[in-house]
């Protein structure tokens, strides 16, 4: 399998990105406003690259727009609202977007969040780190056409470890809700639509690939109290001080990989971490990607129960 050495687990995004040009290039980063989805968008505009951050709070993006534009000189530093738990919102950010667009980096999402349901009675984490997703990605697919070699990034997590997606019962409707389980439920969703979207888009100009950033301490965790994290699975590093955890610039370096560097060109449906391709996890490891997360069937199942849930 190939291999991105010289980057590793302590690789940051500066060291990814450094020596690549990205002029010319349209990136768009969702929760570009914080943690290493704003790593991830001061690496690819440090590039070159007009790079747009799709957040909620469009207040918070300008002035996060105009750090970025100062720390690295690039005034093509955009904000453009985007609620992935909003089908309207979705929908306008989409309709919104004009011209070709050559990298989008899914990256935001929510963790562990108390039992929460969007208007249309779907489990929060599913349908804002899966659904919303889908929804924004493959209604963007004309613009990665027009772009001609676009790449989609996908964050996932070592947090998919712990579950599979439960099709029978995606939000939680039948089962005791559990928000662990429910995060890496999302979370695998993240792989399983990287794998049928690279399928799918193969002729088409678009790579599509999924990563785990690492264990990072970010405003990801604020839904984690005291309770929480005693109770949290060992693969999410909360009851196991000897797990290593990542800074945000360090956990940001797989995104900007799988996003710029030419060391992954044309290599479509597969899961990073750490900057390389990952193996296959063995049961009860911390680390690699589970098998039923790169099943093709499951792949093709997510799928269209998803355009079924958004038709």
């Amino acid at each position: 399998m190939t291999t991105t050495k010289p980057f590793g687990p302590s690789s940051t995004a500066a060291e990814v990105i450094a020596g690549v040009d990205l002029t010319g290039r349209r990136a768009i980063v969702t929760g570009g406003n914080s943690g290493i989805g704003l790593e991830t968008a001061r690496a690819l505009a440090s590039a070159g690259a007009e790079v747009t951050l799709a957040i909620r709070n469009v207040e918070v993006g300008r002035q996060v727009a105009d750090d970025l534009i100062a720390d690295t000189g690039n005034k093509a530093v955009l904000v453009a609202a985007l609620d992935l738990s909003d089908r309207k919102s979705i929908a306008a950010f989409v309709a919104n977007w004009a011209g070709p667009l050559h990298i989008l980096v899914d990256n935001a999402g929510v963790m562990a969040t108390p039992e929460t349901r969007t208007a249309e009675g779907w489990e929060l984490q599913f349908a804002t780190n899966h659904l919303g997703h889908f929804a924004v990605t493959t209604g963007l697919y004309d613009a990665f056409t027009a772009a001609g070699d676009a790449r989609v990034v996908v964050v996932s997590s070592r947090g998919h470890l712990q579950g599979e997606v439960l099709f029978d019962d995606v939000n939680f409707e039948h089962h005791p809700y559990d928000r662990w389980a429910a995060y890496s439920q999302s979370k695998t969703a993240n792989v399983l639509f990287a794998v049928e979207a690279a399928r799918r888009w193969a002729t088409a100009g678009i790579t599509v690939n999924a990563l785990a950033p690492g264990r990072i301490r970010t405003n990801l965790m604020r839904h984690i109290g005291d309770e929480t994290t005693a109770n949290a699975p060992t693969s999410f590093g909360a009851v196991d001080p000897s797990i290593s955890w990542k800074t945000t610039e360090q956990g940001a370096a797989t995104s900007v990989l799988l996003a710029a560097s030419p060391l992954v060109q044309g290599i479509t449906g597969t899961y990073f971490e750490d900057c390389q391709p990952a193996a296959l996890a063995v049961p009860g490891g911390f680390d690699g990607v589970a098998a039923y997360a790169i099943d093709p069937a499951n792949a093709a199942r997510l799928w269209e129960l998803s355009e079924s849930l958004l038709s």
